[in-house]
């Protein structure tokens, strides 16, 4: 789940054209029946931004990185939600804090290998672009992966590299197989939504381009490929 050179690098989103999926009034998104509101996204933008100023030495992200990070996350997790519901999977509050707690110790080992000091649970939280405040969804999204990683392996925690790369394609399976059945729509105000990578991505350009002929706007992750 996290990417400890994120803590280096940042999310590297940029801001372009808008795409022109249609959204409700007052929504940032629509997944399934259920809806982000623009309260609630600007809410969590909120709690996002306060805590990248506290680690600002370390963590670069833009305040529209840091609103695509933010909306992709709660995105995610509605998905993963759709994804253990498939599934068949139930994660006790218990299960959800032995992930969240196995992803900070394999990070904070990474990062401090990195040469990188005092690491928080929240550092590791905001470098990936997620409010702290939203830990324990973090937790419950990787406590979906382990069982659904057990469950197709024979009840089993894939040890392998093979085991473990059978898992990861199923995993990426069904997670695409659960965003398709909730059909995400993005409120074009945040670019869209690619299937492909699971996030919220800047729309092709439209007003600064290369001279010449226009090109035709990828469509690239805009379906799921499921």
């Amino acid at each position: 789940l996290v990417t400890v050179s994120a803590v280096v690098v940042g999310a590297g989103l940029v801001v372009t054209a808008c795409s022109s999926s249609p959204v409700k009034f007052g929504s940032a998104a629509i997944v399934g029946d259920q809806r982000i509101s623009l309260a609630t996204l600007d809410s969590e933008v909120t709690n996002l931004s306060q805590a990248v100023e506290q680690y600002k030495s370390t963590v670069q992200l833009s305040q529209e990185q840091q609103t695509q990070q933010t909306l992709t996350w709660l995105i995610r997790f509605k998905i993963n939600d759709e994804l253990a519901r498939q599934a068949g999977i139930t994660v006790s509050t218990a299960e959800s804090q032995k992930a969240l707690d196995e992803i900070y110790a394999a990070a904070k080992s990474s990062a401090q290998a990195q040469g990188i000091r005092n690491v928080t649970l929240d550092l590791i939280l905001v470098a990936n672009g997620i409010p702290p405040n939203l830990a324990s969804e973090v937790g419950r999204y990787q406590a979906v992966d382990n069982k659904f990683a057990e469950q197709v392996n024979g009840g089993q925690e894939p040890t392998s590299a093979a085991a473990q790369s059978a898992t990861t394609a199923k995993l990426n399976m069904a997670r695409c197989r659960a965003a398709k059945v909730l059909s995400v729509q993005v409120n074009p105000q945040f670019r869209r939504f690619d299937y492909s990578q699971v996030a919220v991505v800047a729309a092709p350009g439209i007003v600064a381009r290369p001279a010449g002929p226009a090109k035709a706007p990828s469509k690239s992750g805009l379906t799921p490929a499921c």
